[in-house]
C-alpha cells in the first residue's frame, strides 16, 4: 500500500466535495471552486466526512498513480480553505517591482520594464518595491507563476543579485582576484 494513498483525507466544516461519475472531484470551499480530472482506475468514495481514494490492484501503474491523486485532491482542499501564497525577493541595485491594477511592473536591469498580466485565478501584491507575494487557491498556478517571476532574473552566485524565493539559499562564489 502507498503509505500516502491509504490516508484519509478530512474535509473540513464549509467544504463541499463532490465526484462524478467520470471521476471527476470537484471542492467548493469559501476562496473559490476547483476541480481536477483523476485516473478512471482510481476509486474515490466520500463517507462520514472523509475521502477516500483506493487503487483497484497492485499493478505498478496504479501503486505509481494512487498517492498522488490522493496529494492533488488534499491540495484543493486545502487551496479553497487556506490558500497558497510564495513570496519573492528582488535583490540587487536599481532591481525593483511595482503593482499598477492588474498589471506587475518590474525593473530588472534590461533595456525597458516589465509588465505581467495577473492570470486568471492568481493574485499578485508587491509590499515593497523588493519583495513580491503570488496568492491563489491552486497550489500548481501558484508556483508556476512564481517559477516565471524568478525566471526573468534567476539569482546569480557572484553578487547574489536577481530573484530568489523567500528563504532561498544561493550558493555564492568566489569572484576573481586581481594579481
Amino acid at each position: 500500500m502507498s503509505r500516502i494513498g491509504k490516508l484519509p483525507i478530512e474535509i473540513p466544516a464549509g467544504v463541499d466535495v463532490k465526484v462524478s461519475d467520470d471521476n471527476v472531484v470537484e471542492v467548493k470551499g469559501n476562496l473559490g471552486t476547483l476541480s481536477q480530472q483523476i485516473d478512471k482506475d482510481l476509486l474515490v468514495k466520500v463517507e462520514d466526512g472523509q475521502i477516500i481514494v483506493e487503487r483497484p490492484s497492485d499493478s505498478k501503474e496504479h501503486r505509481s498513480i494512487h498517492g498522488l491523486y490522493r496529494t492533488l485532491i488534499n491540495n484543493m482542499i486545502e487551496g479553497v480553505t487556506k490558500g497558497y501564497q510564495k513570496e519573492l525577493e528582488i535583490i540587487g541595485t536599481g532591481y525593483r517591482a511595482a503593482k499598477t491594477g492588474k498589471t506587475l511592473n518590474l525593473t530588472l536591469g534590461f533595456s525597458h520594464p516589465l509588465d505581467l498580466e495577473d492570470p486568471e485565478g492568481i493574485e499578485v501584491e508587491v509590499p515593497s518595491a523588493n519583495s513580491i507575494i503570488v496568492k491563489g487557491i491552486d497550489k500548481q498556478q501558484v508556483g508556476q507563476y512564481a517559477a516565471k517571476i524568478r525566471s526573468y532574473r534567476q539569482p546569480e552566485p557572484y553578487k547574489g543579485k536577481g530573484i530568489r524565493y523567500k528563504d532561498e539559499y544561493v550558493a555564492r562564489k568566489v569572484g576573481k582576484t586581481g594579481k
